[in-house]
């Protein structure tokens, strides 16, 4: 009797699911938007997370009670306290089989790793890391941002960026390309209407201002190339917070890179791999080619001890093909 496993990626802009039999071959996928259970509450994360699963075993033939394993990235999956609502969600599924869980910023790593472990640092609206060792005891941050230090994502990155206009604006640091690129941006007359609408919610600027910064930079701004080296080495810090948890230091590991920040500026990454180097000398950083939700299906995998490493290349490109089949299908 084949067995069946199934990996779910819930994000928090988008949502994923692969069913692959135990030869790696994937049958069924799914997608929808974002599922986190803190914006959705618990009723809307459950109807993401039951139509993607839906849609997959749809696709592939097969009923939920065929599925042998699962293995779940979830964001908003945060703190212990966040278990009690993960396993009442999964209960009311309607299928019972042995499950991992892990926060969405963790299945990455698996897809990504060579080895199936070391640190995964994620940048995108915001930052995360995680990681975990080859016994796969796991490290974590918060994943909560500038409340707690964390810095690394397009949030981060326009926040910054913000307080080097005001700097500029009192006197307190170096003009920058980044006012005029802002104030364009939100159709502000100058400066001080940019800044008063900002205080008083006229303007918004999140993470989408972040290709502003990029623009900048690449015009040679200097207070913009080093708010980039400020982000780099924000995500350094927090890959180095991972290795020094699992105490690996002297190893020779992967460090997972993941996320649409990496793209703008080879300078982020540049900064990353200095603060990493000088604690972790052997470490290698890698770009995610695989869709995480793949890493889902391998952590599906492990609950019932299969070995995925050698059937690894094999999960990833037949779910990248089946991802890309139905996307190019949605857009038509």
């Amino acid at each position: 009797m084949t067995r069946y496993f199934l990996g779910v990626d819930i994000g928090n802009t988008k949502s994923h699911s692969i069913i692959c039999d135990e030869q790696g071959q994937a049958i069924g996928v799914g997608s929808a938007g974002p599922g986190n259970h803190e914006g959705l509450g618990r009723d809307g994360f459950f109807t993401i997370l039951s139509q993607v699963i839906r849609e997959a075993a749809n696709m592939g033939g097969i009923e939920l009670n065929d599925i042998s394993a699962a293995g779940y990235g979830i964001a908003g999956y945060d703190w212990s306290e966040d278990l009690t609502l993960m396993q009442g969600v999964f209960a009311q599924l309607g299928f019972d089989v042995p499950y991992g869980l892990m926060n969405d910023s963790e299945p990455g790593l698996l897809a990504g790793s060579s080895n199936g472990w070391g640190v995964s640092v994620s940048a995108g609206t915001s930052s995360n890391a995680r990681g975990r060792d080859a016994n796969g005891r796991e490290a974590r941050m918060t994943g909560n941002g500038l409340l707690y230090g964390e810095h690394g994502g397009g949030t981060e990155l326009v926040y910054r960026s913000i307080q080097a206009i005001s700097k500029a604006w009192s006197l307190r640091g170096p003009q920058t390309l980044l006012s005029g690129l802002f104030i364009e941006y939100v159709g502000a007359k100058d400066v001080e209407d940019f800044l008063a609408g900002l205080a008083r919610d006229r303007y918004r600027c999140g993470s989408k201002c972040a290709p502003l910064v990029f623009q900048a930079a690449d015009a040679g701004d200097a207070v913009a190339l080093d708010i980039l080296t400020w982000l780099g080495e924000g995500l350094g810090d927090l890959a180095c917070g991972i290795i020094r948890q699992l105490e690996i230091e002297a190893l020779a590991f992967d460090v997972v890179l993941s996320g649409s920040i990496y793209k703008g500026n080879p300078l982020i990454q540049e900064s990353l791999e200095k603060v990493v180097l000088s604690l972790a000398p052997k470490a290698r950083f890698v770009h995610v080619i695989a869709p995480p939700v793949t890493g889902a299906v391998m952590l599906a995998m492990e609950q019932l001890g299969v070995d995925y490493m050698p059937i690894r290349e094999r999960i990833i490109n037949t779910g990248n093909q089946l991802l890309s089949r139905t996307e190019s299908t949605e857009k038509i």
